[in-house]
């Protein structure tokens, strides 16, 4: 998933700062591979756990809905608990709570799938105090002119984290041939208890050392030194005056198309490996789709640099519509079709979603002048659609089968279709989002 926060004011780096911040860099980079290596890891999870526990998948759905919902639930928190203890130490904070919930899946491949779900939400909750504290960093470690090149870097190796999550995981958890919910049920109650025991068991190597890196950065993180972030003309400040973001339409619509978008993005993922082993799509074994999801998500990881080729003669609001019309045609194909050409009908849509969030995310925020700040909050908040809307088309794949199901997600391009139309001429202006 694309680096979400940004504040609205940050204070430029000091010459004898940006003179030498390669390790700091180097340090923020790490950690902008590392959440989105675990993030796209639960597309990985989703599967084996809903194989293990012989969930429905609604159930599965779950695993999303604990990991975004702390999205929402903790996106303000982490923006007053920064605003107390600072950037730096928020950041550290963060990476001991992901580590933490990283840790948590030791435990929880003894307890069950509630322990999961925790720990889940503890993970994501770390990432969440960690996006928003780290960020500001890559803005200010440098002269203000290369700001945008870092941040194409960090988001770069966030999408290389994106790609490279699912193929790790996939070799470490789902090295086994998976068992069908047939055989589980035929087995005796012991033999499931064990059998589920030592699938369950093949996540706490990978996780713990998970906990262990995320450790490690932490304490990293403490020790380097790195310039001061001002805050104090950041959202409250933003804020200030008559008015409210929330009377500029194309930011409201423009939440609402981030809240489908990521809930879109985040439902393919998370069935991709399910829908591979489909008998009529591809009939692969959990082993063998895990490498398509890497493909799926490092479509995304090329899609952004032609993006920003594009996106220098072409309009972004232009751009956001073609991508939006290549999705739904490809997830319609992948609804409607069958064999290898619905199955690279689905994986080809990362390719399009490349460029989707950050040029939703500036078109909606253009214009705003002082709400800025409070325009990037509701932004943020909209990303729980990665919590509905996998949710919701796992209550319909349950009820008339997986591959209908993906209508949900072509609804939701839709959408962004009419956004990226009705704002065609709206021209982004400074750096994306």
């Amino acid at each position: 998933m694309e680096n979400i926060a940004r504040p609205a004011a940050l204070a430029e780096a000091q010459p004898e700062q940006s003179q030498s911040q390669t390790g700091p860099l180097v340090i923020l980079t790490i950690l902008f591979f590392m959440w989105g290596l675990l993030t796209s890891l639960n597309d990985i999870l989703i599967p084996h756990l809903k194989s293990i526990y012989t969930l429905t998948y609604l159930q599965a759905m779950l695993v999303q809905f604990c990991f975004f919902g702390a999205y929402f639930l903790v996106s303000m928190p982490a923006g007053a608990l920064i605003r107390r203890i600072g950037y730096q130490k928020g950041a550290v904070t963060g990476l001991l709570i992901a580590a933490a919930g990283c840790a948590l899946f030791y435990p929880a491949a003894q307890s069950g799938y509630g322990l999961f779900l925790f720990a889940f939400f503890v993970l994501a909750s770390g990432i969440t105090i960690l996006q928003v504290a780290a960020n500001p960093y890559v803005t200010v470690l440098g002269p203000a002119r290369t700001a945008s090149s870092r941040l194409t870097l960090t988001q770069a190796f966030n999408s290389l984290g994106t790609t490279v999550g699912p193929y790790v995981g996939g070799m470490l958890i789902l090295s086994a041939a998976a068992v069908g919910a047939d055989k589980i049920a035929a087995m005796s109650a012991t033999e499931q208890a064990a059998h589920r025991a030592q699938e369950a068991a093949t996540v706490q190597g990978p996780y713990l050392a998970l906990a262990a890196t995320l450790a490690i950065l932490a304490l990293l993180f403490a020790v380097v030194r790195l310039p001061k972030v001002d805050h104090a003309a950041g959202p409250a400040a933003a804020q200030a005056g008559e008015g409210s973001a929330w009377s500029y339409r194309h930011l409201v619509l423009g939440a609402v198309a981030i809240f489908v978008y990521v809930g879109g993005e985040v439902s393919i993922g998370s069935f991709l490996v399910n829908f591979l082993g489909e008998p009529q799509i591809a009939g692969m074994s959990h082993d063998a789709a895990y490498k398509y999801v890497s493909l799926y998500w490092g479509g995304a990881l090329v899609g952004r640099f032609i993006g920003f080729a594009v996106m220098r003669y072409v309009s972004p609001g232009k751009t956001l519509a073609f991508n939006a019309f290549a999705v739904i045609a490809l997830v319609l194909l992948a609804t409607l079709g069958q064999g290898h050409l619905a199955m690279w009908a689905l994986i080809a849509v990362g390719l399009f979603n490349s460029i989707m969030f950050p040029t939703i995310f500036s078109m909606a925020l253009h214009g705003l002048g002082r709400h800025t700040g409070q325009g990037s909050g509701i932004l943020c908040m909209a990303i729980v659609g990665g919590a509905i809307v996998p949710f919701i088309q796992g209550g319909l794949a349950d009820r008339i089968g997986l591959q209908p199901s993906f209508l949900v997600p072509a609804a939701c391009y839709l959408f962004i279709l009419f956004y990226g139309v009705k704002y065609a001429g709206l021209h982004r202006q400074g750096d994306p989002a």
